[in-house]
């Protein structure tokens, strides 16, 4: 025998499943949305990098004595075209025009320091706003090269080994996982999209079944049905909670199957460490932190858009309330912030960093525990204002 409660729940269900922006919000962008973003990258991020090394850096070289080799050395690097002038004053403005990618002035006193064994004096200028910063990486590979022939004479004439300079050999040993280590990076980004999807999945269920519903004028129509407020409402609840975890998951699902056929750009090591993240355990876990969370977003969302009139007037009440999701959520990518006994209690923000901590493997049980708890608490405190909200005659037929 369908109880009250079942029965509201698959009318609830059912008029959501109908209305064609919930389904777009719930189910197709979280699907699409990694596929596409990670492709768009990696292409965007491939392109750009080919344009770059393909580019030819012109470099002007000013070297008064014309006795450094530098402009010779830097002749023989790939992808720089030299060109040799004497006027300093014009190199900034000729860089700022693009005339000149970069120049590099000589000291005149380069060879006479070299002589003494001193340093030789070196001027680059580039503009440090330059794409890939490709005009300094081939210069200073080009000097690079000039400083290690320079250094490898200075030792020969001093009947010494390269090493000798070399008073200390750190050998460093990382033993960071590398699960550890991209889950502390891209495991504070992946938070960030699963708390957003799973608020606006949870969003256009409450706006539609509830200012929706007063807009079509069948909201009346419910309440007077032989079933008491609290269970109409927990229905309503129910469905707005189911909506928001399943976005998220659909969000889960799509950036697995990206992960998991490959995307043509990025490097392999990337897919392979982004892979380690999602590993079913954790998927698990973060799922069932945002269970609590969903159900803390529907009951608020169904408050606020049973006060609302119409569905248009819904939107304006909930639609700013992005940026105070948003907030929290973007202090888990700051450095620094970790999941502890206190930010384990605030809300978006220990489901944020809980989830990166369970991404990197790193997540310590009490904490964990603490966040789940809370927000459980907060989301039955939730439910309970929402149920008495829905009581009030004056609020839900507010004139």
């Amino acid at each position: 025998m369908t109880t009250p409660l079942l029965a509201v729940f698959k009318k609830e269900l059912t008029d959501t499943l109908r209305d064609r922006r919930t389904l777009v919000a719930m189910i197709v962008v979280p699907l699409l949305l990694f596929p596409v973003l990670l492709i768009g990258v990696a292409k965007f991020t491939q392109s750009q990098a080919r344009e770059a090394e393909a580019k030819v850096v012109r470099v002007a070289v000013v070297d008064p004595m014309n006795d450094s080799g530098v402009a010779a050395r830097l002749g023989q690097q790939p992808g720089l075209a030299v060109e040799q002038t004497q006027d300093v004053s014009q190199l900034p403005q000729r860089i700022r025009d693009e005339a000149l990618d970069a120049a590099v002035v000589v000291d005149p006193t380069f060879q006479q320091n070299l002589a003494k064994n001193r340093p030789g004096g070196v001027t680059l200028m580039f503009r440090s706003s330059e794409d890939f910063a490709v005009a300094k990486r081939r210069i200073q590979t080009g000097l690079d090269a000039l400083e290690k022939d320079l250094l490898d004479q200075r030792f020969t004439a001093a009947g010494l080994e390269p090493s000798f300079v070399d008073a200390i050999a750190v050998q460093e040993h990382d033993i960071t996982s590398p699960r550890e280590r991209i889950g502390k990076i891209v495991g504070g980004l992946l938070p960030y999209i699963f708390i957003i999807f799973c608020f606006t999945g949870c969003m256009y269920p409450a706006i539609d079944l509830a200012a929706g519903e007063k807009e079509r004028g069948t909201l009346e129509t419910l309440l007077t049905a032989p079933v008491a407020r609290r269970t109409l409402v927990l229905g309503k609840f129910l469905v707005v909670a189911l909506a928001g975890v399943v976005s998220a998951l659909i969000a889960m699902i799509g950036l697995y199957v990206s992960v998991s056929n490959g995307i043509e750009g990025l490097p392999p090591g990337a897919l392979e460490a982004v892979a380690q993240l999602l590993d079913p355990v954790a998927i698990a876990a973060v799922l069932a932190i945002l269970v609590p969370l969903s159900a803390f977003f529907a009951a608020g969302l169904l408050m606020l858009s049973v006060y609302a009139r119409t569905y248009k007037e819904a939107m304006s009440l909930i639609s700013p309330l992005m940026v105070v999701v948003l907030v929290p959520a973007m202090l888990a990518l700051l450095p620094g912030t970790e999941l502890t006994l206190v930010t384990a209690l605030v809300p978006i923000l220990n489901v944020s960093l809980a989830t990166k901590e369970l991404l990197a493997d790193t997540a310590e049980p009490l904490h964990v525990a603490l966040v789940f708890v809370s927000l459980t608490a907060l989301a039955a405190a939730s439910l309970v204002a929402c149920t008495r909200w829905f009581a009030r005659e004056d609020i839900v037929f507010r004139s």
